[in-house]
């Protein structure tokens, strides 16, 4: 089972976030915080595999809790949550080690995927945000561009639309109706892609779309 500690100071958000996990399978929830101070204090009681922290907290706020609980418990995992997905909240949460970062209106089986991948020890980031982030962060790399297509080669033509897809900004759900396959196929694309290309996850696969001009910036989905 996958021990969540829930972090929020609203306690009907938490509430509805324990019962989403607890109808999940191998999910469960070990405790909840309502500040950061506590929810670094109960990491360390707890020791639970991944915490869900909201960001903007009373007292000590989520992002420096993350750096707490990175820097001590380096074992948990945080999935940071927040309502507002400007860059510099992706940004600041992923610099104080949380593993990934998703917004508060994300579906939940975007909710419980992503608690799955961070707790393999991969890192997520909302679909949405991922081509602006990098477009804003990451650049072009001419060795990388040298190489990097070559592996494009590798790929199918349905691959390498689903790779384009992936990089716009699309959830898997998003992929299957666009292009008329069921979940559970695309998801199989999707482990497909990533193998041929070597990546671990969705962040990786953005990153080397951008780097080879497969998409750029002004295409991210709306």
């Amino acid at each position: 089972m996958i021990k969540v500690l829930l972090v929020d100071d609203h306690v009907l958000v938490r509430a509805g976030l324990r019962m989403l996990l607890e109808t999940a399978p191998g999910l469960t929830t070990v405790g909840e915080a309502a500040d950061g101070l506590d929810a670094v204090r109960q990491s360390h009681a707890l020791r639970p595999d991944v915490v869900l922290m909201d960001l903007h907290l009373p007292g000590m706020d989520g992002v420096a809790a993350t750096e707490r609980i990175a820097t001590e418990l380096p074992d948990t995992k945080v999935l940071a949550l927040s309502t507002f997905d400007l860059e510099e909240h992706v940004v600041a949460a992923l610099r104080a080690g949380a593993s990934g970062f998703l917004p508060k209106d994300a579906s939940p089986e975007e909710l419980i995927e992503g608690i799955r991948i961070v707790h393999r020890g991969e890192a997520t980031v909302a679909p949405r945000l991922l081509l602006s982030l990098i477009g804003t962060f990451v650049r072009p790399s001419r060795p990388r561009a040298v190489v990097v297509p070559a592996a494009l080669s590798g790929l199918t033509e349905r691959e390498r639309q689903v790779l384009e897809l992936i990089a716009r900004g699309l959830s898997n759900r998003q992929i299957a109706d666009e292009i008329g396959l069921s979940l559970s196929t695309v998801k199989n694309r999707v482990s497909d892609t990533f193998a041929k290309l070597g990546v671990r996850d969705r962040v990786q696969a953005v990153i080397i779309a951008y780097e080879v001009g497969l998409v750029t910036p002004g295409d991210q989905n709306p």
